[in-house]
């Protein structure tokens, strides 16, 4: 009687124990699907699209193939690769590009918990946002470089990283400095020194406004009425990248111009060790 009096206690502790086994196992099993689920998924492979994943396997990726957190993405000669993100973004990998998914967070009701960090080793890439950095935290979309940080609060921009050379990644590229260049053709960009010692906050806050004059002169003081237009908000090592505007950082200066990322008919330079300075005729 003493055994089956026992038993009888047991069998709710063991019931309740294997209730509790079974609920854990499920939650470590939806815990494990979110941490797999994809970032995204390629939309179109013109060449060849590989990936080294954080395991260290190397995968020749085509259409439809999914892209996930911690992935780097490599582009060969004359390749080009569109990649859709989950929160409705896109990335289009140049040629003789490699970059990777350092960061990506994207649920659809939790909007503070939104981050997106790609690191840009090399070539380029054209970025459309989607509802990351527009719903929530403005500085949730971000790219690194070697030698900057752009920050998108807008639609679409082109990034490049000449590292050292970006010879066959866009047309005339073997002509383009050493460093990150940046174009914005819609929304707003910021791009941001890395090597924040070469600041020494001497132009801090100053606001940059430039006009051309029919002769082409270029002023850096406040523009005529009905002229001009506001180029830069300038910090140290920071400045604001506007519509058809593109900027250039080397690791230890941030240049913005008006035109297309090589040209354009203005360059400001914005020295991080003091004073203003812009010119005509950006090359």
């Amino acid at each position: 009687m003493i055994t089956s009096s026992a038993q009888k206690n047991a069998a709710p502790r063991v019931a309740k124990a294997a209730l509790l086994a079974v609920i854990f196992l499920l939650s470590s099993l939806a815990s494990m699907s979110a941490l797999a689920a994809a970032a995204g998924e390629v939309l179109h492979v013109s060449g060849t699209l590989s990936v080294m994943r954080p395991n260290g396997a190397i995968l020749v990726l085509g259409q439809k193939s999914e892209v996930f957190q911690g992935d780097v993405l490599s582009t060969q000669k004359d390749s080009y690769a569109q990649i859709n993100f989950s929160d409705g973004s896109s990335l289009t990998m140049r040629p003789l590009t490699q970059m990777k998914v350092d960061a990506y967070s994207y649920v659809a009701d939790k909007p503070e918990a939104d981050g997106v960090f790609f690191r840009l080793f090399k070539g380029g890439m054209r970025t459309v946002t989607g509802l990351i950095g527009k719903r929530g935290n403005q500085n949730a979309y971000r790219i690194g470089t070697a030698t900057a940080t752009i920050g998108i609060r807008g639609s679409i921009g082109d990034t490049i990283a000449c590292a050292p050379s970006c010879d066959g990644v866009v047309k005339g590229g073997e002509t383009l400095q050493p460093g990150t260049h940046h174009e914005t053709h819609s929304g707003v960009y910021t791009m941001q020194i890395d090597n924040v010692k070469a600041a020494d906050g001497s132009s801090n806050g100053e606001r940059v406004i430039l006009a051309q004059n029919d002769n082409g002169a270029v002023k850096s003081d406040q523009p005529p009425a009905g002229g001009g237009m506001l180029l830069a908000q300038a910090t140290p090592n920071i400045v604001v990248i506007g519509e058809g505007q593109s900027g250039f950082s080397n690791g230890l200066e941030i240049k913005v111009s008006i035109g297309g990322i090589g040209g354009g008919k203005i360059d400001l330079y914005l020295p991080t060790a003091g004073g203003l300075k812009s010119a005509a005729g950006c090359k």
